[in-house]
């Protein structure tokens, strides 16, 4: 939006809108929908979708020139900007001073159990892993990677499941594009003691 001679906010249009989408998507750390967008920005919807196609195109490099070092993705149901796949390892050199914290060994199996047995209970993780994994809950919690999603009425059990955020860590729209896990089991007919 401008502001008229009067002071009254105008909203923008043209270039000073795709400016204006190109800005917030530079400065959000969330994804965000063309709804959104449109109502931010006091605008129709499909004005607001034809211009993130004309950033993504331009992004991509369609028009002649070369691909910029970012990219814009459709992810968690939202519009992001990420780095470019071809460019990560510029990123890796940039930050590779920093120490990132991580999650261990046992919060990401713990997660993968979580979003591929979702609804699942804490009595069910740890079930499957065959150890105690209360903390291991309590952190993906703390992340924001988790979320409670209901508690059995008989049971008492609270249920959990993956959240938004963790579709944006792994840049998928939704959990149907995880990828299959049974070529990563042993065969039920192998046999293990071979193997050791």
């Amino acid at each position: 939006m401008t502001l008229s001679p009067d002071g009254r906010a105008v909203p923008a249009q043209g270039d000073d809108l795709r400016g204006a989408v190109e800005a917030i998507l530079m400065v959000t750390d969330v994804p965000l929908t063309v709804v959104a967008l449109a109502t931010a920005l006091e605008c129709p919807v499909n004005v607001v979708r034809d211009l993130i196609s004309s950033l993504k195109l331009d992004y991509d490099g369609t028009n002649g020139s070369a691909p910029r070092g970012f990219e814009l993705r459709e992810v968690g149901g939202g519009w992001r900007i990420f780095v470019r796949h071809e460019y990560d390892w510029a990123v890796k050199m940039f930050i590779a001073n920093e120490n990132p914290t991580k999650l261990s060994q046992a919060a990401l199996e713990t997660l993968a159990v979580i979003a591929y047995k979702q609804p699942i209970s804490r009595g069910q993780i740890a079930s499957i892993r065959a150890v105690n994994v209360d903390s291991v809950v309590r952190t993906l919690l703390s992340r924001g990677l988790i979320t409670e999603l209901y508690t059995d009425s008989e049971s008492g059990a609270i249920h959990y499941g993956t959240t938004e955020l963790l579709l944006e860590v792994l840049g998928i729209n939704s959990l149907d594009e995880m990828p299959l896990i049974s070529p990563y089991l042993p065969d039920a007919n192998s046999d293990f003691d071979d193997k050791l």
